[in-house]
């Protein structure tokens, strides 16, 4: 981070740099190809040597302001952004794993990445998937082979809470690249850094964006790990800044190659959204609070998972780690309640799947986001059919409470 605070530094770092004609907003560039009167700079940029945009799928001038805006809000070294936050973490497997590689991953995954990683699976590298709530865990899965420990801050939809610091020390000591998708806290309630992390990921459309109308995602180098100890970077890239080798493969033969590239338009929605991401989260962490404590005395309700809770496993870690608990809370009717009426009869409150709109959201895990998966493997993630999703939104608090307390009977 800059020298200022977090909403001061996201505010004003497109002025940074120049931007034309004084605008406070870096202005969309929609133009594919870029002029070089000097030939020499077009080959000079297209080899890395020179900074410069080569062709869109690579970035353009308002994907770069982007960029620094996540940089900036991260404390790292170098971002890129992509069209999807799942985009960022294939392109990133693409990039630096290979046939033979061993992935340690969290077990409490997101849907997506989980059905992104059993395709690793077929493509030759092994994933064993732990519980990395348990450092202990994490370790005893490590093999010779090992490159990549992947984890979530809070796990979707269970809320389960990784050990990061202490998979943090064990990636360290062992020279291993730690991934840690920070989407569902943000770069304003965690700084993966802080736990060592190499990788940082972000689904942009989530808390960044914030109002769903713009899908995107990042992954941003901290600058911690050594990109000369890692096998996998390829000759070509191994020249000029070290610190730049790994997100520069990332880019070539992550972004480039898998074509996963985010629009202008969409990376000028998303910037002009994170500059309000404080102000929303501290609103979103207090609703979703206060919501959580008023469904965990109901009588009706079954469970209650949400990190806030004194009740939660890693209340405790949750507490020291992050400066918020997040916008994401589950639970379980009691039984003998239909899940699709309660829903049905929720009137403020969207049936919908996306995350961290300025909305609540709700939607029924085991029936929808999570239903490829299967019986067993939503079993293992503590997955009940009846649990509920939520994605607290910036309503008024009284009004969100009275929605389920009319909804819930």
């Amino acid at each position: 981070m800059s020298a200022h605070g977090f909403t001061t530094a996201i505010l004003h770092s497109d002025r940074a740099k120049p931007i034309e004609h004084g605008a406070l907003h870096k202005p969309l560039h929609g133009s594919v190809a870029f002029e070089y009167a000097d030939a020499r700079d077009l080959a000079r940029v297209f080899q890395g040597e020179l900074p410069g945009y080569s062709y869109a799928r690579q970035g353009t001038p308002t994907t770069a302001a982007l960029e620094d805006k996540v940089t900036t809000m991260e404390g790292g070294f170098a971002s890129v952004v992509f069209g999807s936050g799942m985009g960022a973490i294939s392109a990133t497997m693409l990039a630096l794993l290979r046939a033979g590689d061993h992935l340690v991953s969290s077990r409490y995954l997101f849907g997506n990445t989980n059905s992104l990683f059993t395709s690793l699976e077929q493509w030759g590298v092994d994933v064993d998937y732990v519980d990395a709530t348990s450092a202990a865990e994490v370790a005893r899965a490590l093999t010779p082979a090992t490159r990549m420990v992947f984890v979530e801050t809070i796990a979707n939809p269970r809320t389960q809470v990784a050990d990061l610091a202490a998979i943090g020390e064990i990636c360290r000591a062992r020279g291993i690249v730690y991934v840690v998708d920070n989407t569902m806290t943000s770069p304003y309630l965690f700084s993966p850094k802080r736990v060592g992390a190499s990788l940082i990921v972000n689904s942009l459309t989530k808390c960044i964006g914030g109002h769903g109308n713009a899908l995107g995602g990042a992954v941003t180098d901290s600058g911690l790990f050594d990109w000369t100890t890692y096998p996998h970077i390829h000759d070509g890239y191994r020249k000029g800044d070290r610190s730049k080798w790994g997100v520069w493969q990332i880019r070539k033969k992550g972004l480039r190659d898998a074509g996963a590239s985010l629009a202008p338009e969409a990376a000028h929605h998303i910037a002009v959204g994170a500059e309000t991401l404080a102000l929303r989260m501290d609103r979103i962490c207090a609703n979703a609070l206060a919501l959580a404590r008023y469904l965990e005395s109901h009588p009706r309700v079954g469970a209650v998972y949400y990190p806030g809770l004194e009740s939660h496993p890693q209340h405790a870690r949750a507490g020291a780690l992050f400066r918020g608990f997040g916008g994401l809370l589950a639970f379980e009717l009691a039984d003998g309640i239909d899940c699709f009426e309660f829903l049905d009869r929720l009137r403020i409150v969207v049936c919908s799947s996306n995350l961290a709109d300025n909305r609540t959201l709700a939607i029924p895990v085991a029936h929808t986001i999570y239903f490829e998966m299967g019986a067993q493997r939503r079993a293992s993630m503590g997955i009940a059919d009846s649990l509920i999703r939520l994605s607290i939104g910036i309503e008024d608090r009284e009004d969100l409470i009275a929605d389920f307390r009319q909804a819930v009977g």
